[in-house]
């Protein structure tokens, strides 16, 4: 079927066109309705099921295209308003209807009816909802995510003047690729001391929302918010001890590997130690990667890689673009980051980013592109939950693609040794981007292990327990009091908590998809569809395992891919 905007929207039967969402009621009266239908058969049942689903599914795009909207441009007063109208006044209206809704259909005679084997994950999942469900949490969520949204608002007007020129933060972040270290250093330390300024209203804004989240655990039953997390996210497949042992693997198996690396690169560049503004440049005084100039070409050239690799791919980015979801240029009164937002109405997701023609841009839009290639497989399923999979699926999709895209990256670098180049620096930050990931999931799980911790023995953990994950050969004297704070650079402390750990499992996994992919790619890349297809109507592992590859972390798996890496890296050279 050919790829339009009409062919993968979903023809809503239930939920009116014009629904009036500034009319709380319009909702209510459709949640009274399911709740009141008469349910005499299983087809009714089955009926009635995928009407609920297409409420959720409708609901999720109206919050997804606010969000958007106002992360697009958090000066924007008008898209802020609607989105906190969103949280604060639809949601806690939502959330009670929900219950009823899942206790109806678990109750149901006709629920034995449904196939375990398509419905298992998803009954699974609705029992683990009502279970979790607290009308007292109700407003403890708004307030979350009220608060949530002020990081965004505070990062996004976080911009310094570079030698008469205001940047953004992933602007500013650009240079240092540049070769000349005065010039990094002048940017790193107006970058740590810009961050500085709102280093109280961060610390602030965090221990408002450890607050908060602490209660709503509390309220559930579990003695801190970590422990509440594992279960509101469904981490039915691994468990807290799982990511300590993640931990001590990438200590034992990946510090080597930084170490090694950094090694190299401190002796290339003829130091003893290397400065924090040291990681990003090229150790040989080449200038930096310039992939594209403008979200355009990155675009352009982006279509040309899918097209390459998989036709299919490429239709799904030309589609995205002509319903104008891209976003892609770094400004000023953006939001932070990138994203990929899930459309279930409209079936074609949004792509969020802040391109500053950087080769980490490169980066992070084949990544987000992983995302979009996931939705659009799992369009045709029956459930919006089954459209949800857990971020350990969702980030193997993405970072999967980091990889396997390295074969065609020469249409953003037609001079062999940049391709090289490229692919040789996606491998290192693939290496240190697990120590980082094991550092922020170590530093959550301590923040909620101790609730009621100072702002002083926060800085002292975090101090710790980035030490024990970052390489000896990273010399920070006179940045103290900026590394103290570096965490609050992370977005997911802030926004998304306990939702870091995902890339870690997610790499290891798309490591071996492209160990797979290296050796039949046709038939790696019919493994990735078929696993991304399933959405989440199976465990995580039986996802995995369609991919082709092990849903482990254990120290000798992490052992066996580093190897493979330093083949890789070794070629490279």
């Amino acid at each position: 079927m050919e790829l339009t905007a009409d062919t993968v929207r979903l023809k809503t039967r239930f939920v009116p066109t014009d629904l009036d969402f500034s009319k709380p009621e319009s909702v209510t009266d459709l949640f009274r309705e399911l709740e009141q239908r008469p349910l005499s058969s299983s087809s009714e049942f089955i009926e009635w099921l995928r009407d609920y689903s297409e409420l959720e599914s409708v609901l999720h795009e109206e919050l997804a295209w606010r969000y958007i909207r106002s992360s697009c441009n958090t000066a924007d007063t008008a898209a802020e308003a609607a989105y906190d109208f969103f949280v604060s006044e639809i949601e806690p209206l939502t959330a009670p209807w929900f219950q009823k809704l899942n206790k109806r259909l678990i109750s149901s005679p006709f629920v034995d009816a449904l196939n375990p084997e398509e419905y298992f994950v998803f009954l699974r999942g609705v029992r683990n909802d009502i279970a979790l469900y607290r009308e007292e949490n109700i407003p403890l969520f708004t307030k979350i995510d009220q608060l949530s949204q002020q990081f965004g608002k505070i990062a996004g007007a976080q911009t310094i003047d570079f030698r008469g020129k205001e940047l953004t933060m992933p602007q500013a972040a650009a240079k240092f690729k540049s070769t000349d270290e005065n010039e990094r250093r002048e940017v790193f330390e107006k970058i740590a001391a810009r961050r500085m300024q709102d280093r109280s209203a961060l610390d602030k804004l965090f221990t408002e929302l450890a607050e908060v989240r602490n209660e709503v655990a509390l309220n559930c039953g579990y003695g801190n918010f970590r422990d509440y997390s594992f279960a509101a996210m469904g981490r039915f497949d691994y468990t807290k001890e799982d990511c300590f042992r993640f931990h001590e693997a990438v200590e034992e198996h990946v510090l080597p590997v930084i170490e090694e690396l950094n090694s190299e690169r401190a002796q290339q560049l003829g130091k003893l130690k290397l400065r924090p503004y040291d990681k990003d440049v090229d150790p040989l005084g080449r200038p930096p990667l310039a992939p594209f100039h403008g979200g355009k070409e990155l675009l352009n050239k982006t279509l040309k890689v899918f097209g390459r690799l998989y036709p299919d791919w490429k239709s799904r980015i030309a589609l995205m673009n002509e319903m104008g979801h891209f976003d892609l240029d770094s400004r000023k009164n953006k939001a932070p980051g990138g994203y990929n937002y899930s459309l279930p109405i409209s079936g074609a997701p949004f792509i969020f980013m802040n391109a500053a023609d950087s080769h980490g841009d490169l980066i992070t839009m084949v990544h987000e592109a992983g995302h979009a290639f996931h939705s659009f497989r799992m369009n045709d399923l029956t459930l919006y939950s089954m459209k949800n999979p857990p971020s350990e699926v969702c980030e193997l999709a993405s970072m999967s693609m980091e990889l396997i895209t390295m074969d065609a990256w020469d249409e953003f670098y037609p001079n062999a040794e940049d391709a090289k180049r490229s692919q040789r620096d996606q491998l290192e930050k693939v290496v240190s981007g697990l120590a980082w990931i094991a550092t922020i999931d170590a530093f959550q799980h301590w923040l909620y292990e101790n609730h009621g911790h100072t702002i002083e023995q926060r800085e002292e953990a975090w101090l710790r327990i980035s030490s024990r994950f970052e390489s000896k050969l990273i010399d920070w004297s006179g940045y103290e009091e900026y590394r103290n704070c570096a965490w609050q650079k992370q977005l997911h402390i802030f926004e998304v908590p306990f939702y870091y750990i995902e890339y870690g499992i997610a790499q290891l996994g798309a490591i071996a998809v492209w160990r797979e992919y290296r050796k039949n790619a046709t038939q790696s890349i019919t493994a990735y569809e078929d696993a991304l297809s399933l959405g989440y109507k199976v465990p995580i592992s039986k996802i995995f395992e369609a991919a082709g590859v092990k849903f482990d972390f254990s120290a000798a798996y992490v052992k066996e891919l580093m190897q493979f890496l330093k083949d890789e890296l070794h070629k490279l050279r």
